[in-house]
This record gives structure tokens, sequence and C-alpha cells, in this order.
């Protein structure tokens, strides 16, 4: 049989449901687990066709849904260096996924192999994982399906976190390169975070345990291992206590805890049980997300979030490279979105003097411009986020000729953090050890964290519209563009408003348009709020 005559007859095992259209997002395809069968099967299509157009580079696929509830799933591509898929892509991904019928199927992949100018000659290589959802199995069936067709190449990894995955495939495409990223197993991931953590606290010690949410998902088995490598808080390690890791009841994922939970509730998961003080931090489903947290005795429940994990991180290794001497050399710069808290742009620019941009929602556009640094923190304000270094930097990290024990000191630490950061994608588990060698160093606790810079009041609002395809935007996000004559509104109502911010955009997933405020105080962040909500629900039917 041909290649076409086998994606043909694997693909009559796949069918696509009818009357449903697909779409390509931020997270990759996701939705209920149930309408996913034939969507797995093209993406594996996709996985195929994209390592043959770069040679036979490695590419990553993860069946994960994330911070959604159990019964959804999903499925994402992972480029050679860990990254998101390339942009053009997904628009290839969602043609194939939206094929109406077998036939339809091959013909738009015999047609994208023409146009795209691949070879059906050249081997074709996937690795994969899952998530620890029920549904993980049989997708992966799916998927295996699409890559025996095809003739490719693949390895299944089992369960593993998103960055595990991402991890691996960076490291099986610089195998044997300069630029070779780590040992290519789930060992591997694990010894190079644990010696760096260790290369980088230099006797400094954690204060306390810290007390990790791991949402039921697949980052607490994970958790679990990476404890094994690391020492105890008196060796100078750090001492983990473990809650909400219950992989075996596939219904407690993701419910009354995770990331996600503590983001918007503005409370901790019930489990936590954490005393006054003490830090605590949540991961997401399929650990890539993290959100830091405590209870102050005197104000309540405290959120660390990404804004603030991003500038502790760009306060810390902007320190490290005036001690080391290059500040004048290297470039460091934070990325943000619309939804960054305002008082964390001002500290930013004018506490720790560095530049920020802001790009649309979605990692891959954060990733793509912290790139243009040679040290770029990004971090989404739910706590998906990582730090990336340009070559320029690791190369004067390991090149500068220290003039004092003090500036050898900062240049073994860069270097440190340069192996502890998953620099791929957001990575939870190497986000935390970061966070935790920075309050080490800086001897602070949680508190003194919180009071680096106070976060405006806030609210976020979802305003069900009948279109949300009415609704584009410009200036990533931040203002509209269409329906004519609503940005006008807007602003009108942000200038009433003392500290007053203000923007609404289209969901990418469900027709919906969220409403984001700021203010001087809570009462008046929420009047805002409620005013901005009701110029779009006016304005989004059709």
């Amino acid at each position: 049989m041909s290649s076409t005559d086998n994606i043909l007859a694997a693909s009559k095992k796949h069918p696509k449901p009818a009357d449903r259209v697909f779409q390509y997002g931020t997270a990759g395809f996701r939705m209920n687990a149930s309408l996913l069968d034939s969507v797995v099967f093209r993406a594996g299509l996709t996985a195929a066709l994209r390592s043959r157009k770069l040679g036979g580079q490695t590419i990553g696929v993860m069946i994960t849904a994330s911070h959604n509830p159990p019964e959804d799933n999903g499925i994402k591509l992972v480029d050679p260096m860990g990254e998101m898929l390339e942009n053009s892509w997904e628009a290839h991904s969602t043609e194939l996924a939206n094929a109406q019928s077998d036939e339809e199927l091959v013909q738009i992949y015999k047609k994208l192999e023409a146009s795209l100018k691949i070879s059906p000659e050249t081997t074709a290589r996937v690795i994969f994982a899952r998530d620890t959802r029920p549904s993980g199995p049989k997708l992966v069936a799916a998927l295996v399906d699409a890559l025996e067709a095809t003739g490719a190449e693949y390895t299944d990894y089992k369960t593993l976190t998103t960055p595990q995955l991402h991890y691996l495939t960076r490291c099986i495409n610089t195998e044997g390169t300069p630029q070779s990223y780590g040992e290519i197993s789930e060992k591997g991931y694990y010894e190079k975070l644990s010696s760096a953590f260790k290369r980088a606290m230099k006797g400094k010690t954690t204060s306390g345990h810290i007390t990790v949410d791991c949402a039921n998902g697949v980052g607490g088995p994970k958790l679990t291992e990476l404890i094994k490598y690391l020492d105890k808080a008196s060796e100078g390690g750090i001492d983990i206590k473990i809650v909400n890791d219950d992989v075996l009841k596939a219904e407690s994922l993701n419910h009354e805890c995770g990331a996600d939970y503590v983001k918007t509730k503005q409370r901790a998961p019930p489990a936590s049980k954490a005393g006054p003080n003490e830090r605590c931090c949540s991961l997401d489903g399929d650990a890539d997300r993290i959100i830091y947290y405590f209870s102050d005795p005197e104000n309540g429940f405290r959120l660390l979030d990404g804004d603030k994990i991003a500038t502790l991180a760009a306060s810390f290794i902007g320190d490290l490279t005036r001690e080391a001497g290059l500040a004048e050399e290297l470039k460091i710069g934070v990325v943000q979105t619309a939804y960054a808290n305002g008082a964390s742009t001002n500290y930013v620019t004018k506490s720790l003097k560095l530049p920020t941009v802001c790009t649309p929602t979605g990692v891959k556009w954060l990733h793509h411009a912290a790139t243009k640094f040679d040290v770029g923190v990004y971090f989404e304000a739910n706590g998906h986020g990582t730090v990336v270094f340009s070559q320029q930097a690791v190369k004067a990290f390991h090149t500068k000729e220290p003039q004092s024990p003090a500036q050898k000191n900062a240049l073994d630490t860069l270097c440190a953090l340069y192996d502890l950061i998953n620099q791929t994608v957001g990575d939870a588990l190497s986000d935390m050890l970061l966070v935790e060698v920075i309050l080490a160093h800086k001897s602070w606790t949680p508190k003194e964290w919180d009071l680096t810079y106070v976060d405006l009041p806030n609210r976020l609002v979802r305003v069900e519209v009948g279109n949300r395809n009415l609704f584009k935007t410009t200036d990533a996000e931040r203002k509209l563009v269409e329906p004519q004559g609503v940005q006008a509104q807007i602003d009108g109502l942000v200038a009433k408003f003392k500290d007053g911010r203000s923007f609404a955009r289209a969901s990418g997933t469900e027709d919906a348009v969220r409403v984001y405020a700021e203010a001087a105080t809570r009462s008046e962040a929420d009047d805002l709020a409620a005013k901005v909500a009701a110029v779009v629900k006016q304005n989004g039917s059709i």
C-alpha cells in the first residue's frame, strides 16, 4: 500500500464529527475528549509533515488539557528547539483537522506535501507523551495510527509534564551539538534541575518548608520523583510538602485546586492547610504554570502571581549581571501581556529600570518577544512563564574573567540559573526552584517579596456575546478597533477613575469577551469593570 492508501485506511477509523469546526489555538486543540479522536489523528499527520519539512528533526506532541476539567483533553505540537509550533503551521493543522471526508483529508495532505516541498522519502521523527487524564491512552492510539500510516519513527514517553516533553524534544534535536541541552531521558531532566539548583543555592538555606498543590495532575508524581534528587533544606536543599497529588481519582483533577483555581478564586485550595506566612504554591494540571501565595495574619490571603514571579526574577538576574560586570553589554527586558497589573509594569520600569514589552495573550507571542533580549523574562499573570538567554549572554557568563571573588560568585550563579531554568517553555517545577533560590539568596519571606510593590485592585469579567468575532483589537489587545466607537466609550469611562485602566478582548475559545479593569480602590475597579462590561454587552449582539 502507498502512504496515501495507508492514510486513507487509517483515517476511516477516526471519522470527523459532522458540523464541527476545529481551530488550532494558543493551547493547540482543546475540548471535550469525546470530540478529539479525529483531531488527534490529523494532528499526527501534521507532526509527520512538519518533521519531514525540517529534514527529519524530531517534533514533540503533548496530549493534555492543562487546567481544564477532567472530561476535556487536547493536543499540541512542539517544534525542534522545544518551542511552540511555528505560527504558519497552526493553519496547516487546522486545515487538516477540518477536512470533511477521508478523501479530502488525503487531498489536503498531498497538497501540503507539494506546496511546502516536503519529500515523503525523508524520515519523520516524533516523540509524544500525555498527562494523567483517563482519555489519554485512547487518544494516543489515534496518534499512533497517524504516525504509522505516514511511516514516521516515534517514541512514546508515556506520562510526562508538558515542560518535560518540551525539554526532551530540545535535547534530542541538540544532541552532539554545542547547544546540547541535556541528557535525553526523564532522569536527565531531574538530574539537570537538581544539579543546577545545588550550584545556584551556594550553601544558602531555604526557610521552613513549602507546600505544593499539584492539582491532582501529572505534576504530583513528577515532583515526588524530583524530590529524590534534591537535598533536604538543612543540607542546602529544600523541604517540600506535597498536597493534591491523587492521580487515580480522575474527577479530582483541577477540582478545587491548582494554579487556575487559586488565581481566579483568590484563595488557597481547601487541602493546603498551611500556617501563617508559610510559602505555598499551586501547579496546574500539566505543570507548566505556577502561582505562589501565603496567608498574612494581618491581610489574609496574599497572591504572588506571574507578575510577581517575573519581577522577582528580573530583579535578581539584574543584580547578578551588575555584580558580574556585565550590565553594560547585556540587555535585560520583561515581556508582559495586557493582563499584567499596572503596578508591576510601573515597578519594572521605575524601580528596576528595565524595559517592558507588551504582547498579545499567548505564550508563543511572549516567548518570541523575550528572545529579542539577552535576558528575556516573561510571565503571564496566570503563572505561565520562563526566562530565556541569548547565546551572547551564555558566552559572557562562561568566558568573562572575574576580577574579584564577588564577581566570580555572580558569574557562577548566572551559569547555574541558565541550567536551572527550562528555557523551552513555562515549567512549574523549574520555576519553583528558581523562586526558592532567589528567596534564599535574598533571605526573604513571602511577605517581604509581596511588599516589593502593591498590586492595583483589579477585576476580570466574562461577558457572553452573540458573536465574539465582532470584537477586533490592536495595540497588543489593549484597544478595540471594532465595533467602531466602543473604544471611545471605554476611554471615556476610564478617564473618570483614578489609576483607571480597562480593555476588552474576545475569548479565543468561546463566544465571550473578557473585560479587565484596574483602579485605585477595589470598589472603583469593580465599578469600572461593570460599566465597561455593560458597554460590551450592548455592542455584542449580531
